[in-house]
Formats: C-alpha cells, sequence, structure tokens
C-alpha cells in the first residue's frame, strides 16, 4: 500500500467537498478494470478512483458513461502526487475530465471554478497533515502521463465484452470448437473438441441452397453442421404480411390458427431430419440445435452473436438469411471409425397448414373439402358424437383441478387422404383452477396440452378399421375440455400435415 495512501486512511481527512466520496458498496461497473481496488466515489455518473493490481500505485478515474473506449484513464504516478493534483484543481472533477480538454479549457474550468470555502478548508488540512503542496503544473503532469501510458495492458472483466452492457463493446469471436454434447452455445462435461473434416459440400433441395461445410469427428459421434440460405426479400415479404418487427414479433397477439399458418409461411421455419451413411453403416440423429442470421436487421439491433460467429466462420453470403443446423450422429460401434465413404439423406418433416371449419350434430352428418396441396375433395362423415367425461384422477396433480368435460366424435374420411388430416376444437377449452397455491413462482403453470391426443393419439385421430368391407378407416377426434357439458355444436377446424417434397440424397464424401 502507498505510505501517503495509508497515512492518509489514518488522517480521517474526509474528501467529500473536493469530488471523491468513500462507500461501503463498491460494486464495480461494466468497465471496472480487473483488479480494481475502488476508494472513492465523485456520487454522479457511476465515476469512480481506484489503483488497479499490476500497475503498483498509479490512480485511475473510471467513467462508466463516458463513450467507448473512453472509459478509464491514469490520472496520477502515486497517491501522493493525486493529492498534490487536488491541492492545485481543488475538484476532482477537473482531473477526471482532463484528458478531453487542451491546456486553455483545463485553466478555463479552474478560473470559471474557484475553490469554495469548505473546499479550502479541506486543501488545508491535506496539506498540514500530509505535508503536501500543489502540484506545479497539473494539466501538463497529466497529459505527459496518459499520453504515455499503453491502454491495451487494461484487463476488463467478461461483462466490459458483453453488448447487453457495453453496446459499444468489439464482438471478438472465439475460438471455434465444435463438442458432441455441446452446442452452439458451449457445452457440457469434459470431452475434447471434435477434430474438423471439411465438406464444402452444396445441394439445391426443398426450395431452398444448401451448404454442409463441415462435419466434426468426436469420440462419440459425428457432428454436421447443415446451412440453410434464405432470400431477404422472402423475409421482409414474410414480415410485411403479418406486420411483424424486429422490436414486436411475438405470437402471442396470433391465435393459434394464425401461428398455425405463421409457421407454414415462414421462410426460416423448415423442418428436416437428416439421415448419415458412413461406410454403409447408417446413422440416425439424436439431437442438435440451430441459430439463425437475418441479412435485414435496422440500425441498434444485432444478430444472435453464435449466428453471426458460425457465418463468419464459414465465409457464408451475408446478403441472404440463414438458419444453421447442427445435428449429432452417435458412431454405431465405441470404436471411433475411419471414415472411407459418407453420404446424406434429407427427410422433411410434416408441417400443420390450417384448413375449412365446420360444425356437425349428428351420425351422419357430412362435410367437404378440398386438400391444399393436391386440389382432392375429401369428404367427412360422422359416424358417433357424443359428450364424454374424463376422469379427474388421470391428471394425476392435486394442486390443479381440470376440466373434464368433452366432445368425442368418431368419423371416416373418404377417399383416405395420403397425408395425415386431423381435426381440433377451434375453442381452446377452460383453463384449470389452482386450488393449492404454490410457494415457487417459477413452477409453470398448468395447461391442458398435456391432455391432447388422450382420445385419438398425439399424432393425429387414431384410425381403425371400420365397415364390412374394411375400406374405410374410423377416425376419432375429441374436442377442448370444458367444466361443464357444452351444449352447443363444437366448432372443428381441420388440419392438414403436408409433407410437400420428397427425401433426397446427396454425397458428402
Amino acid at each position: 500500500m502507498d505510505r501517503i495512501f495509508k497515512k492518509f486512511l489514518q488522517s480521517g481527512i474526509d474528501l467529500c467537498s473536493v469530488g471523491i466520496e468513500r462507500s461501503e458498496d463498491n460494486t464495480p461497473y461494466f468497465c471496472t478494470p480487473k483488479g480494481a481496488s475502488v476508494f472513492g466515489w465523485t456520487g454522479m455518473d457511476g465515476i469512480h478512483f481506484c489503483f488497479i493490481r499490476g500497475f503498483g500505485d498509479m490512480v485511475f478515474s473510471v467513467s462508466p458513461m463516458n463513450a467507448s473506449p473512453h472509459y478509464v484513464h491514469p490520472l496520477a504516478r502515486n497517491f501522493t502526487d493525486f493529492l498534490r493534483l487536488i491541492l492545485a484543481c481543488s475538484d476532482a472533477a477537473a482531473l477526471e475530465q482532463a484528458w478531453m480538454w487542451d491546456e486553455a479549457q483545463f485553466e478555463a474550468f479552474l478560473r470559471e471554478n474557484p475553490a469554495t470555502q469548505e473546499q479550502q478548508q479541506t486543501l488545508q488540512e491535506i496539506s498540514e497533515k500530509l505535508k503536501l503542496t500543489p502540484m506545479e503544473q497539473p494539466w501538463a503532469y497529466i497529459k505527459a502521463l496518459q499520453s504515455s501510458f499503453d491502454y491495451s495492458k487494461i484487463k476488463y472483466t467478461e461483462e466490459y465484452y458483453d453488448v447487453d452492457m457495453n453496446p459499444e463493446a468489439e464482438l471478438i469471436s472465439p475460438e471455434w470448437k465444435v463438442y458432441f454434447d455441446g452446442n452452439f452455445w458451449g457445452h457440457q462435461g469434459k470431452d475434447h473438441a471434435g477434430i474438423e473434416i471439411r465438406l464444402d459440400q452444396q445441394f439445391d433441395w426443398a426450395g431452398y441452397h444448401w451448404v454442409v461445410p463441415a462435419a466434426y469427428s468426436c469420440s462419440k459421434g459425428l457432428v454436421v453442421d447443415f446451412c440453410m440460405r434464405v432470400h431477404s426479400e422472402n423475409i421482409r415479404d414474410f414480415m410485411k404480411k403479418w406486420n411483424l418487427d424486429w422490436e414486436n414479433d411475438s405470437c402471442e397477439k396470433f391465435t393459434r390458427e394464425q401461428q398455425m399458418q405463421m409457421e407454414w409461411e415462414n421462410p426460416l421455419c423448415f423442418h428436416f431430419k437428416p439421415c448419415l451413411k458412413l461406410n454403409e453403416k447408417i446413422l440416425q440423429t439424436t439431437h442438435g440445435c440451430a441459430v439463425s442470421f437475418h441479412p435485414c436487421l435496422p440500425d441498434g439491433i444485432i444478430n444472435e452473436l453464435e449466428a453471426k460467429w458460425a457465418v463468419d466462420h464459414y465465409g457464408l453470403d451475408t446478403t441472404y438469411g440463414w438458419v444453421i443446423c447442427r445435428d449429432v450422429f452417435p458412431w454405431k460401434n465405441k470404436r471411433r471409425p475411419e471414415i472411407k465413404s459418407l453420404s446424406l439423406t434429407m427427410e422433411p418433416q410434416p408441417k400443420q397448414v390450417p384448413g375449412a371449419h365446420f360444425k356437425v350434430h349428428a351420425p351422419g352428418d357430412s362435410f367437404t373439402f378440398s386438400h391444399p396441396v393436391s386440389g382432392t375433395i375429401h369428404t367427412l362423415t360422422v359416424q358417433k358424437i357424443e359428450q364424454q367425461t374424463i376422469p379427474q384422477n388421470c391428471f394425476g396433480s392435486e394442486r390443479w383441478i381440470y376440466p373434464t368435460h368433452c366432445t368425442v366424435m368418431s368419423y371416416t374420411l373418404s377417399p383416405e387422404p395420403i397425408d395425415n388430416i386431423s381435426l381440433l376444437d377451434c375453442d381452446e377449452g377452460d383453463k384449470p383452477q389452482e386450488i393449492t397455491p404454490d410457494e415457487d413462482t417459477f413452477r409453470p403453470v398448468a395447461s391442458i396440452a398435456c391432455f391432447v391426443g388422450v382420445v385419438g393419439g398425439s399424432d393425429g385421430p387414431t384410425a381403425i378399421v371400420y365397415g364390412a368391407n374394411s375400406q374405410e378407416k374410423l377416425y376419432t377426434a375429441c374436442s377442448a375440455l370444458h367444466f361443464e357439458p357444452v351444449s352447443d355444436d363444437v366448432e372443428w377446424r381441420i388440419v392438414f400435415n403436408i409433407t410437400p417434397f420428397a427425401e433426397e440424397s446427396f454425397p458428402l464424401i
């Protein structure tokens, strides 16, 4: 510890009048350097004074409200010189702002802000108790120190490089590493990063251009990045149609039916399942993740850093949008194989598309509709429709009372559809009622979504052979749940599960 600083602490001198307050709470700011020892605050804009480990007795000012990179400046080579500067300038404000002034501006500030009577008393106390005299040329002293100082030697915490804390932080891409048990944001476990295998393969499929830049051979399996290119005009058209912007893209203001339609139309939303054939053995993906890069963000809004780093790493064209999917394929055996050949099969996953609404009242009633892709005319015929009650104990919760009344309908479709067609109730039903409050406010609220498919299956209506000729299948649909029986006819919505593209295979190695 600086000898004069120790003597100053023992003296009990109060520097509040000259702009330096002591505080028991020295919580650092995002720009407070690593190893900083704070000894005073100005009481405004978070400005504070400190020593920094590794810089000896040098005194620094930290000003969080300054523009980047001018947050931290050295003020004095030691605490003795710092107090001598205070004696010469009467207030720490002149020292903290000196970095941005020339000598004339500095001298003008001192003339316009002469020492008050209270400040004069403090200055006299410093001089007498610590035997110090004012610095002869304070501006020249500060400028000489700051002009010769190597600011690159100051180290900062992670908060300094976090754009949420410091919007002007320089974005530095981390070292690119890919792990079997990881994602774009980090990884778990102690496994080593995978060995990169450059593929640099490109192909067109399902209306998109695809880039498969690399795979990563890990101890447990192979990790592959799939990059789907999206035209920026398609993104803008989609956002314009649904009146979306980058600050308000929440789905909460849309109905379930609208959300379903939006997912169908969203150019950045395409679900697929990749399958690899490695040395004539099939590898299936077990898990994965994805990030999206938007090419047309307005000023002040940036892409997710992980997406930007991925696009930069692979040298992708930033005039397009990109969805980068990372899929993981475990090895067939425990030992990592030598890769002699590798091919890829891309299988599209079905999307739900909302169709027409209708009501039926009794067995024998029918409704005719057309498929939105094939144009095939189908006829739905009711075979049975009745009110049912679900036992309360099937939900397995003592905290909530669930609605239990629903309408169950059995029906046939003619002709039989190629794609899966299901029915949903247009009414969302009644919400469960809480009877035992839970003190844990972070637990999720009750939902009856888990009940969807109890009657009919989670992948759509259950189909069984029906009729003497065994040519028709009988489907079953369940309405939303209510606390009381619903006397009105249910308004149903047809939902088409459409797979518009065929799977296709591509060589990789």
